[in-house]
């Protein structure tokens, strides 16, 4: 369990990173944007489907963090009024429909990614199966992170 932690925590670091960057690349690439368009009248086609990619980066992966450090939306106001067991019992289901969703996400990327792999992003002559790769690596952490919460569970006596 202990080094499912470590590696958990690192890849959560990691993930946290690369949406920071992807976040301060967006901005910066919508600087760019309005400057060239407003200023020299001259809008580069591909800042927009840049800034999509860096968007879906930041979503994602800042959302796989907020799974790890339990950042996401919670609605416990009635939760804390239930019993220890119905707590933690609420806990576990709320991770387990965390993991189903990771794994329907995991999936319907690697679909997306079949299916677009031979068209291209015309503006950046990528693949547009581009798009579908944050989701799926962020599905895949949402899973680990979720089966690291839910370890937890079944290996701590006293509740989260």
């Amino acid at each position: 369990m202990k080094l499912l932690s470590c590696l958990c925590a690192l890849l959560s670091r990691t993930a946290l990173v690369v949406a920071g960057t992807a976040l301060a690349s967006l901005g910066l690439v919508v600087i760019y944007g309005v400057v060239m368009r407003y200023v020299f009248n001259h809008a580069p086609a591909f800042v927009e489907q840049v800034a999509l990619l860096l968007v879906i980066c930041v979503a994602m992966f800042g959302a796989s963090v907020g799974v790890r450090e339990t950042g996401h939306i919670g609605l416990d106001s009635l939760v804390k009024h239930l019993p220890p067991g119905g707590q933690r019992a609420v806990e576990l289901l709320g991770d387990l429909l965390v993991l189903g969703f990771a794994v329907v996400l995991v999936w319907g990327s690697l679909d997306m990614i079949d299916i677009t792999r031979a068209n291209s992003i015309p503006t950046l002559g990528i693949s547009e199966a581009c798009r579908y790769t944050p989701p799926l690596v962020a599905g895949v952490l949402v899973g680990l992170f979720s089966i690291e919460r839910l370890l937890s569970v079944f290996t701590t006596q006293e509740a989260r």
